[in-house]
């Protein structure tokens, strides 16, 4: 889940410490439902700010081991003011599968992403938006553009809040013998109830196109809990 990236700029940007929270998810979608969990950091510094988050699944075998791992790092770079920053970030991870019993691992093709990331935000920053144009290569498959979306809008004295990101970007893609398709999309909003400083409930709803093996149209909602450190 992608996450969770969505935390990205939030309102933490106003403070000089790093932000990090882990998140629970049950996920509802179609041949899903089991435990994602996701680990989130953000920190910004004089220079700009670094955003990471790291995900695992849990539905391997009887027991639910991790089935899957996916991590995305992100530095946001400047040394000027305004709203412009450099941006360079890496994904990668790696999946499993069963097959007439056994497990086999996959890996999640590397991605570095490099380019222009455009903020803005009220002055309690209680609503952001931040706008990435990005280069990317994808390793083993090809050269692509990717345009980020993030945003964060925090209602009735900070008690709820919604976040999220969304992301279009090109990949060649084959699904079944013919279909193949170069346009993926996925986007991530949450809605949190924040019941204090460090303890959140709420949801997210995954929405994909083209995304992790399945062609067209796929919504996988969650039941989720978030602690902040």
């Amino acid at each position: 889940m992608r996450k969770a990236i969505f935390a990205l700029m939030l309102l933490v940007a106003m403070s000089a410490q790093a932000q990090t929270n882990l998140q629970f998810h049950y996920d509802f979608g179609k041949n899903r439902n089991y435990v994602t969990t996701t680990l989130e950091m953000f920190k910004p510094d004089k220079w700009g700010n670094t955003f990471f988050f790291v995900d695992f699944d849990y539905n391997m075998g009887e027991q639910n081991h991790p089935s899957s791992a996916y991590m995305e790092i992100a530095r946001c770079l400047k040394f000027w003011n305004g709203p412009l920053s450099l941006h360079v970030e890496y994904n990668g991870g790696f999946g499993t599968f069963n097959a007439a019993g056994t497990e086999f691992a996959f890996p999640i093709n590397n991605a570095y992403l490099v380019g222009l990331d455009y903020g803005l935000n009220n002055a309690d920053f209680s609503k952001t938006l931040n706008i990435k144009a990005l280069y990317k290569h994808i390793a083993g498959k090809q050269e692509s553009a990717q345009l980020t979306a993030v945003w964060g809008l925090h209602f009735l004295n900070r008690k709820v809040s919604f976040t999220g990101f969304a992301d279009l970007w090109l990949e060649d893609n084959t699904f079944g013998l013919n279909n193949t398709t170069s346009t993926v999309f996925i986007t991530e909003p949450q809605l949190w109830y924040n019941f204090g400083e460090h303890f959140s409930v709420g949801t997210e709803v995954e929405i994909a196109t083209n995304f992790a093996g399945v062609e067209g149209v796929k919504v996988c909602p969650t039941l989720g809990a978030k602690w902040n450190f």
